[in-house]
């Protein structure tokens, strides 16, 4: 049996959270904001995304809390888009997705590292550092290039 176009009629956390940021370009928009991506600009150019798109999936993720525009020009009226606290909480989702890709579908090896701010460790499944063994969330965390960037 076909899975409905809409998951809301389903009583399951998982189906419900899909609804909203099960689309492709939704998570690499919220990837791109846990980069420090802000600006519409921005998303376009690092991921390539008709402007139509993008638009409705910043207005998607406005509408739903995930994030907020917050102005940073009047004329013209220009605005960022930043993570709210309900955003945030995606991060351990965002970074397991990504290791579970960099395990089954990088046999080259990571594009991406995320090294620990604080000791230039590398985060770990259970979100800790490997070197230093602090808890890692996503302010403790800088992206670099890995060996398939």
């Amino acid at each position: 049996m076909a899975l409905p176009r809409n998951y809301e009629s389903q009583n399951c956390s998982v189906a419900r959270s899909l609804e909203v940021v099960g689309d492709r370009w939704t998570m690499l928009v919220i990837r791109s904001a846990f980069q420090g991506v802000r600006r519409f600009d921005d998303f376009q150019d690092e991921l390539g995304v008709a402007r139509n798109v993008l638009t409705d999936r910043l207005v998607r993720l406005c509408d739903e809390g995930i994030m907020r525009r917050v102005p940073y020009q009047e004329r013209p009226e220009r605005y960022e888009y930043r993570l709210t606290r309900k955003g945030v909480e995606l991060w351990p989702a965002v970074m397991t997705l990504m290791m579970w890709g960099d395990r089954h579908y990088a046999p080259e090896g990571p594009p991406l590292i995320i090294g620990h701010r604080g000791c230039d460790g590398t985060l770990t499944p259970r979100f800790t550092c490997d070197s230093c063994g602090a808890i890692l969330g996503p302010g403790d965390v800088m992206p670099r290039p890995g060996p398939a960037a």
